[in-house]
């Protein structure tokens, strides 16, 4: 059974940083594309990052430079440093695997997501 589970969120001020985690259970990370999202109040879900098997990671413009996904693949968890953190990244954070080694189109499993709230 497949499973992710985010770890991490919490508050902070702007220009603050959090590492968020997903863990996974009921497959390995490192044979997928896997994806961070976030959805704030009132909008659509967004693409932060992804990362495919093979292939590039792709940063969203709003977050380049600020935050950086990475693969612990003993762990089979997969993590997002967020670093100076503004106040229009404050959203759930969800994690995502799509059932391919790239990363374009639906993804088929979530997890429940992590709150992260910034404070200016």
């Amino acid at each position: 059974q497949v499973q992710l589970a985010e770890s991490g969120g919490g508050s902070v001020q702007s220009g603050g940083s959090l590492r968020l985690s997903c863990a996974a259970s009921g497959f390995s990370i490192n044979f997928y594309c896997m994806g961070w999202f976030r959805q704030a109040p009132g909008k659509e879900r967004e693409a932060v990052v992804n990362i495919p098997k093979y292939g590039s990671i792709q940063y969203s413009e709003s977050v380049k430079g600020r935050f950086t996904i990475a693969r612990d693949i003993a762990r089979n968890t997969l993590s997002l440093q967020m670093n100076s953190l503004k106040p229009e990244d404050t959203a759930m954070y969800y994690c995502a695997r799509k059932r391919s080694h790239y990363c374009d189109g639906d993804y088929d499993s979530w997890g429940q997501g992590t709150q992260v709230t910034v404070s200016s």
